[in-house]
């Protein structure tokens, strides 16, 4: 009321202009701006939360928050996010599928949009999902009917199993990760034109998961195999492996070779450094929330936008031992 006194204008007017309104006259908004900054006075959000009928907040649904590569697309979405004022409600499902739809509709009721990180349902369960939670965008799946942001994992590790044939590597091992992760479907397509191109390599797909202990679990499958190169899920897995050979007395590279995938803060650091691909996981984070700002807004966001990560060569690859 003092600003509206203070300006001679109408407390309508000043709701429109401490909201953004653009419809108001530039020299009357002006002389409303100038009015408050006299007075000392900003808008409270709450009010304003109100009055747009939004929440200023958007919610993010990931599959696992332990995996720092959700981590870090989780950083790269809520920097730009409260950069434009607005705030991240996170939530985790913890690999379990059955949780993804009732974390999705219980935070989309409580914000103004959603982004769903690598979503593990079924594709039908997501497509009949996406019309009760709108806005959306996805992160690392594909589907029509929501903007899409996502890395070509299959790109990157047909790069990487490149790189231990050009090394003579001949016997390869792929530890997989979650049989329902879209990523990890990528993979497999890509080993399968990899497996196509080079019918002199024997490629051995192991299951195995996304996490240390995983990579550590899977030590003694892999040396069974007999194989001198290690395609693993993600670096956490590499990891855990790398530990585990390392007890078992198992030289690498030396002995055998081993890849992770996203390189992790960790991944550079450990004995020997190792060789992964490099994710742009703040990127996609960063461009997921510049697709759920046109969302928002109603304008046309970009369908689909792809990042290629880059192979980084470490100590923890080779030359096949002979």
């Amino acid at each position: 009321m003092d600003v509206a006194k203070h300006a001679g204008v109408s407390l309508s007017t000043v709701s429109r202009v401490m909201n953004g309104n653009p419809t108001v006259d530039a020299a009357l908004a002006g002389r409303v701006r100038d009015a408050a900054a006299e007075l000392g006075y900003t808008a409270s959000p709450l009010a304003r939360s109100l009055v747009l009928g939004r929440t200023q907040t958007v919610a993010v649904v990931v599959p696992d928050l332990g995996n720092p590569t959700f981590q870090a697309v989780l950083r790269g979405l809520s920097r730009a996010a409260a950069a434009d004022g607005y705030h991240v409600l996170i939530a985790d499902s913890a690999e379990q599928v059955g949780e993804e739809r009732v974390l999705a509709i219980e935070t989309r009721r409580r914000t103004d949009g959603l982004v769903l990180c690598a979503p593990r349902m079924p594709e039908e369960e997501l497509a009949a999902l996406l019309p009760q939670v709108g806005p959306v965008v996805l992160v690392n799946r594909t589907l029509d009917g929501a903007p899409t942001i996502a890395a070509e994992y299959g790109t990157a590790l047909r790069a990487l199993a490149e790189h231990l044939h050009d090394l003579g590597h001949r016997r390869l091992v792929y530890l997989a990760g979650v049989a329902r992760s879209a990523s990890n479907a990528a993979r497999l397509a890509a080993l399968a034109e990899f497996r196509a191109a080079h019918p002199d390599v024997e490629l051995t797909e192991l299951a195995s998961g996304v996490d240390f202990d995983s990579g550590a679990a899977a030590a003694d499958a892999v040396l069974a195999t007999r194989a001198t190169g290690v395609l693993a899920f993600n670096d956490l897995v590499a990891m855990g492996l790398l530990s585990a050979l390392a007890d078992r007395g198992v030289r690498v590279p030396d002995d055998i070779s081993i890849t992770g995938f996203d390189d992790i803060p960790f991944a550079r650091y450990t004995s020997p450094p190792l060789t992964t691909a490099s994710v742009p996981a703040a990127d996609l984070g960063a461009r997921a929330w510049q697709a759920m700002t046109a969302a928002l807004a109603g304008t046309d966001a970009a369908s689909s936008v792809r990042l290629t990560p880059d192979v980084v060569l470490r100590g923890s690859t080779g030359p096949a031992p002979a």
